[in-house]
């Protein structure tokens, strides 16, 4: 394959990362959305249309067994390669993380809230603006900006943390809201899960760029 052909397929598969991360942004604003509300139907709704995402990271995974099959790319190829397969997987893996906030929703039903959400739309915010800024990372090849957003991880965990706390101070004062309360856990438990793996995300840039895998974040939190 010539070079200017191979480029325009690299092109090409990072284009497919983009959207698919598109796709895993508007699932997770939808998940907190249906919490927000309760509303059951989208929720539902939103865990049917999970599908078109575990399609679309099929979609990428092809492309890049394709290119690697057939065009025996160079080293620094391979790695950009390698890095969109494994970044479509994180992605994957973040809408699935959207999917089961969703579930949770149902789960909690018409139950009324235990206190109005402020932590968990924040956390949700915050990762969603860490998974934007992580893949124009990927798309630029931008390492020190890929290495930035690893660290902002630690503000997510901070929120997850507060929000641990408070959940458990409700259920110590008054143990019948232990099921709401767990169940709000887990869904700022999935949303930690989700700023993780845009750290993961972030890593594979850095091994595009350096060739070398590594666990980037603060050791402070």
């Amino acid at each position: 394959m010539p070079r200017e052909t191979l480029d325009l397929k690299l092109k090409e598969l990072k284009e497919e990362i983009i959207k698919l991360g598109e796709m895993v942004e508007n699932a997770i604003t939808r998940s907190i959305d249906v919490l927000k509300r309760r509303d059951l139907k989208e929720a539902e709704r939103l865990i049917e249309d999970d599908m078109r995402i575990n399609e679309k990271r099929h979609e990428i995974e092809k492309m890049c067994i394709n290119l690697i099959a057939t065009q025996q790319p160079m080293a620094s190829d391979l790695r950009r390669i390698i890095a969109a397969l494994v970044i479509s997987l994180e992605l994957e893996r973040i809408g699935d993380h959207a999917e089961g906030i969703a579930k949770i929703t149902i789960m909690l039903g018409e139950e009324p809230p235990i206190k109005p959400l402020i932590d968990i739309p924040r956390m949700a915010d915050k990762t969603k603006d860490m998974l934007r800024r992580s893949l124009k990372a990927f798309m630029e090849e931008d390492e020190e900006e890929a290495r930035k957003i690893c660290f902002e991880d630690d503000e997510v965990d901070m929120l997850y943390d507060q929000v641990f706390r408070e959940l458990i101070s409700f259920m110590i004062e008054d143990p019948r809201l232990i099921t709401r309360a767990t169940r709000l856990l887990w869904v700022a438990h999935n949303l930690e899960r989700m700023a993780d793996r845009v750290t993961n995300i972030c890593e594979r840039t850095v091994f595009t760029i350096t060739g070398k895998l590594e666990e980037i974040g603060s050791s402070k939190y």
